[in-house]
C-alpha cells in the first residue's frame, strides 16, 4: 500500500519540472521556431498559416534564415549586421563571464573560508543588489561613467587627469556594467560549491611540501570545477541576449543582438525575421551546451 502512494509521488515530484520545461520553454520556443517560417507579406499579425491547404504542402519562407548569412543578392554570405551582432554578443558576454570568475572565485573563497557566524552576512552582501531594481542599477552607472560623472570628476580632483575621459558608451562601460550586473550569478554557485569541500585536503598537502599556490591549482580548483562551470553558465547564456545594458551604457558600435531582434521586431515590425534571429541565437547557446554535457557524461557514468 505504501509503495502504491509511493509511485505516485515520485511521479509527480519528477513530472512538474518536466511539465515547466514543456511549458515555459519548449512551446514557447516552438511559437518562436513557428512565426522564423511565416510570410508575413503586408498583413501586420505574424500568425499566419504555413500550411498550403490547396496543394496539401507546407510554404515555409527560407528567407527569414537566410537573410541572417547573406549581406546582399550577390552572394555575400557572413557579412551582415546580424553575423557582426552575433560575434559581438558572444564575445561581450565571454569576456563578462571571464571576468565574473577572477573576480567572484576570490570572494567565493573567502566566503566559504569565513566563520560561519560571518557567512550570512557576506551572502547578504552579495545578494543586495538584487533587492534594487535592475534599471535603476545599471542608470546608476551612467552618472558614474559620464563625462561629468563621479569617476572623471574624482581623477580630476586628484590631478590626475586634465580633461574628463570617455568612459561612457565604450567597451569599458558595456563591461563594467554587465560585470557588476552578472557577479552574484557567479558567485553563488562558486561558493555553493567551495563550501562544501573539504580544507583538510588541503593541510595535507600542505604537510607534503606543496606550495600554497600549488595546492590551490591542484586541489581547490578541480573540485570547484562544477561550480564554475554552473556560474560560467549562468552568467554567459543571459550575457548572450543582454538588451537594457548595451541600450544604456553602449553606443552604436556596441549593438548587441538582443538590440537587434526588438529592432527587428517593434521597429520594422518583421516578427519572422526576429523569431528566426532568436532561434538561431537559442540553437548557438544550446547546441554547444547540450555537446558540452554530453561529453562530460559519458565520463562520469563509466567511472559508476
Amino acid at each position: 500500500m505504501a509503495h502504491f502512494w509511493a509511485a505516485p509521488g515520485r511521479r509527480f515530484v519528477i513530472g512538474v519540472p518536466y511539465t515547466w520545461l514543456v511549458v515555459f520553454f519548449l512551446l514557447p520556443f516552438l511559437i518562436l521556431l513557428y512565426i522564423s517560417f511565416v510570410d508575413m507579406g503586408n498583413d501586420i499579425s505574424p500568425f499566419k498559416p504555413i500550411w498550403d491547404t490547396t496543394t496539401g504542402l507546407l510554404k515555409l519562407k527560407y528567407e527569414n534564415y537566410g537573410s541572417i548569412f547573406r549581406a546582399t543578392d550577390d552572394g555575400a554570405w557572413f557579412q551582415t549586421i546580424y553575423i557582426e551582432a552575433y560575434v559581438r554578443s558572444i564575445g561581450y558576454a565571454l569576456c563578462t563571464a571571464v571576468l565574473c570568475l577572477l573576480i567572484g572565485y576570490p570572494f567565493s573563497y573567502f566566503i566559504a573560508r569565513s566563520k560561519p557566524s560571518v557567512r550570512p552576512a557576506l551572502l547578504m552582501m552579495v545578494m543586495l543588489p538584487f533587492w534594487t531594481s535592475f534599471l535603476l542599477r545599471v542608470y546608476a552607472w551612467k552618472g558614474i561613467l559620464a563625462d561629468q560623472g563621479v569617476v572623471n570628476q574624482l581623477l580630476m580632483a586628484l590631478g590626475l587627469i586634465a580633461e574628463p575621459i570617455q568612459m561612457l558608451y565604450t567597451d569599458v562601460s558595456m563591461l563594467v556594467g554587465m560585470t557588476y550586473v552578472y557577479l552574484p550569478f557567479m558567485v553563488l554557485p562558486l561558493y555553493a560549491n567551495l563550501v562544501k569541500m573539504d580544507f583538510r585536503l588541503l593541510e595535507a598537502a600542505y604537510d607534503l611540501g606543496t606550495t600554497p599556490l600549488k595546492a590551490f591549482w591542484l586541489i581547490t580548483v578541480p573540485l570547484s570545477k562544477a561550480g564554475i562551470v554552473a556560474g560560467f553558465m549562468l552568467v554567459f547564456i543571459p550575457a548572450v541576449g543582454e538588451f537594457v545594458i548595451p541600450s544604456l551604457l553602449g553606443g552604436p558600435e556596441n549593438i548587441m543582438i538582443g538590440r537587434v531582434v526588438w529592432d527587428e521586431m517593434f521597429t520594422s515590425n518583421n516578427w519572422p525575421r526576429a523569431t528566426a534571429l532568436a532561434v538561431v541565437m537559442i540553437g548557438l547557446i544550446v547546441v554547444p551546451l547540450a555537446l558540452y554535457y554530453h561529453y562530460t557524461a559519458e565520463p562520469a557514468q563509466a567511472k559508476t
